[in-house]
């Protein structure tokens, strides 16, 4: 723990505001997917807010591992893009099988714009 001393005070502060930042985020995705009541609604709470919360808390280490060891650390830039690229991703997978589900089982769950068409039956 020595590293600790090395570490300037105005970094410090700065890293542990966007430690705590990402935290709060993260909380507050948690709380989201808690609150909302239907399965579609819950995906979009905890996606951006946990994509929010950890690109905070990947800056924080940014910086203070770049400041460590005096030289540009950008390892977690790797980490953030798979964040990034990924959870949209799996947002995009999860909803659209769980909608051709719920369109199979006929579920009233299934948001109305996204409800098929009734076939128009032919007129006599």
């Amino acid at each position: 723990m020595t590293h600790l001393a090395e570490l300037p005070a105005p970094l410090a502060l700065l890293a542990a505001a966007l430690v705590l930042a990402g935290a709060f985020l993260s909380l507050a995705g948690s709380f989201g997917l808690l609150r909302m009541r239907t399965f579609y609604d819950r995906l979009h709470a905890p996606t951006i807010a946990t994509s929010m919360g950890i690109s905070c808390v990947l800056l924080a280490s940014m910086l203070v591992f770049t400041a460590l060891q005096s030289r540009l650390v950008i390892h977690e830039l790797l980490v953030g893009a798979l964040v990034v690229l990924t959870t949209p991703v799996t947002l995009m997978l999860v909803a659209r099988a769980a909608l051709h589900r719920d369109r199979l089982e006929k579920s009233p769950a299934v948001p109305r714009a996204a409800r098929p068409e009734p076939a128009e039956e032919p007129a006599e």
